[in-house]
């Protein structure tokens, strides 16, 4: 392993207790596909081996404008674990956090694993158990949320928290494509948007998800939540924000960000 790549993971490493680190330019192209995934994985392998859990995977970048944004034409993911889940109508503590945002999401829960790197939009959606609206906290680790693909990835894809609604619906009769999104900060409206956002569809997240996950030889397995991209724009969090994500036909879902 380049000790590039471990030099990258450890400044990351440090940032969460000492602050955001610059853009990663210096040691890696901001495109560098191959390397963003390294630091990450080293991160991830450290981590488990310090005891915490991967509970499932986010979804990232889904949205073709975002990607364009930052040069590249396809998501990214990141690693979901177990201390990173805060409960439906819970609080979040703001000394966990650096520069967080929320975004409103679908999410899955698989009933059985997905280990074919061919998977199919169908072949998901025979193997979801449940669907739950959700709201993932992004943070970054680098400066100002000045951001590149290869910077996204490596810190996990800038993933921080996530919420699942407690309460979960059958995929079975939900229309995933056209189901409206609302997100509202101490009951104003923030953010909109609809199921379609997430690479065309919600299943269309998980089934690339799913694949590549495969291909690299850590494939989904039941019990995974997937958090499957954002619905609509992102909102800064500050102090005492109460946020609550609605998604049409599918549920509802909140938190508390620091105070009340």
């Amino acid at each position: 392993m380049s000790n590039t790549y471990e030099t990258v993971a450890a400044l990351l490493r440090a940032a969460y207790t000492d602050g955001v680190v610059p853009p990663l330019r210096d040691y890696l192209d901001p495109v560098d596909i191959v390397g963003a995934y390294a630091v990450q994985d080293i991160n991830t392998r450290l981590w488990q081996a310090e005891g915490r859990r991967i509970v499932g995977r986010k979804a990232g970048l889904t949205a073709k404008a975002v990607q364009k944004q930052l040069g590249v034409d396809q998501p990214d993911f990141g690693a979901l674990f177990d201390d990173m889940r805060v409960a439906d109508g819970g609080r979040l503590d703001r000394a966990r956090c650096i520069q967080p945002k929320a975004e409103a999401e679908i999410a899955f829960v698989l009933g059985a694993d997905l280990p074919s790197p061919d998977t199919t939009p169908e072949a998901v959606a025979a193997a979801v158990a449940s669907v739950h609206a959700a709201i993932e906290i992004v943070d970054s680790r680098i400066a100002d949320w000045k951001i590149t693909f290869a910077d996204t990835v490596a810190d996990n894809g800038s993933s921080a928290f996530f919420v699942l609604a407690d309460e979960g619906k059958p995929l079975i009769g939900s229309d995933l494509y056209t189901a409206g999104m609302v997100m509202e900060v101490n009951g104003e409206i923030v953010s909109t948007g609809v199921g379609a956002a997430a690479l065309g569809h919600p299943l269309n997240a998980a089934a690339w998800l799913a694949r590549t996950l495969a291909e690299r030889g850590e494939p989904l397995r039941a019990g995974d939540i997937l958090l499957a991209g954002a619905l609509g724009p992102m909102v800064v969090l500050n102090p005492g924000d109460h946020v609550v994500a609605r998604v049409g036909g599918i549920g509802t879902c909140s938190f508390t960000y620091g105070e009340a």
